[in-house]
């Protein structure tokens, strides 16, 4: 396995181990492949999801949609009768402005890391989420509140409270690298790899795990469950490949981040979509995605539908 975090203050030495460095991914890849008129169609959450429901792919269900300010003192009325949700801004990134509520009762909610808030504290949040505080660029934003995913009994143990989710990069649509992030106490729930979470690398043939990372320092054992992190590996890896396949001909992004949650209930479902993914998941499989693009470019055939793409992938991954 590459140490690819010894190689990011030596260029040339990255560009020889296939690493896609920040530049060229901007110029060389996104620049190319991703038409700026495009993006509003993954950076607006809301949006995202009205596309993917029109072509049968799976998300988690809107429960409602908060747009003005005077409409916040009122969110109670969306959530009415349920016990748990999920806010968070349309046009967030990294997990910034995400609020998980586990459980909710008499005007108190509990996070899923446990700490309880109070209906004015919910209400200054979502304040926050409209005012731009989370959103791309400070621009302003709307509140979704969508329902909570209960992560399948495959992944007990393998992160801490919050739900472990798969980012899948998409080239070209052929699923191209991939890796999973597991919460822990020090991200507070989120697989966020910024704020703390795990990220273990992914076998694209299998789903298996072959490498992971803590802070972009290489792990084995969960820092909080204490599970072996080598013993992951992903069902229904097909069904995760195939929602970044299918994401291609929906948003027609050449290059494009899935990321994919797996409901005990519903199966594998698609949490959002990134038209500016970051390049974590090289460190997190310990391998150089310049490489797999350059493979993808010279070698994949074109004109084939999603199926036959994920399938041509599960043939051809190593």
């Amino acid at each position: 396995m590459v140490d690819l975090l010894k190689l990011f203050s030596y260029p040339k030495l990255m560009h020889q181990a296939g690493v896609l460095g920040m530049n060229s991914r901007n110029h060389n890849i996104i620049a190319r492949y991703n038409k700026r008129s495009l993006y509003p169609l993954v950076d607006d959450k809301v949006k995202t999801k009205t596309l993917a429901n029109g072509i049968d792919i799976n998300t988690p269900r809107m429960i409602g949609v908060v747009e003005h300010q005077y409409e916040v003192k009122d969110f109670q009325k969306l959530v009415e009768g349920r016990k748990e949700f999920v806010v968070k801004p349309a046009h967030g990134s990294q997990g910034k402005g995400v609020l998980v509520i586990k459980s909710y009762d008499k005007g108190l909610f509990i996070t899923a890391s446990g700490k309880t808030l109070t209906f004015k504290e919910v209400y200054q949040h979502i304040s926050n989420i409209l005012s731009g505080l989370y959103s791309l660029g400070g621009q302003y934003d709307v509140a979704l509140i969508e329902e909570l995913v209960h992560f399948s009994n495959e992944f007990k143990n393998f992160s801490y409270q919050g739900i472990p989710d798969v980012r899948v990069i998409v080239y070209k649509g052929y699923p191209a690298m991939a890796m999973m992030r597991l919460a822990t106490k020090e991200s507070e729930g989120r697989a966020n790899l910024h704020q703390g979470a795990v990220g273990v690398g992914l076998n694209m043939q299998t789903g298996k795990a072959v490498n992971a990372v803590s802070h972009n320092q290489p792990i084995l054992i969960h820092p909080d469950t204490g599970v072996d992190l080598m013993t992951l590996q992903v069902p229904k890896w097909r069904e995760h490949l195939m929602i970044g396949s299918q994401a291609y001909e929906m948003t027609g992004l050449g290059y494009l981040g899935a990321d994919i949650v797996l409901d005990k209930e519903r199966g594998p479902m698609m949490l959002e979509l990134n038209a500016r993914p970051g390049l974590s998941v090289q460190i997190a499989n310990g391998r150089g995605l310049q490489t797999v693009l350059k493979k993808i470019d010279e070698t994949y055939p074109q004109g084939l539908s999603a199926e036959q793409r994920v399938d041509y992938v599960l043939k051809q991954a190593k």
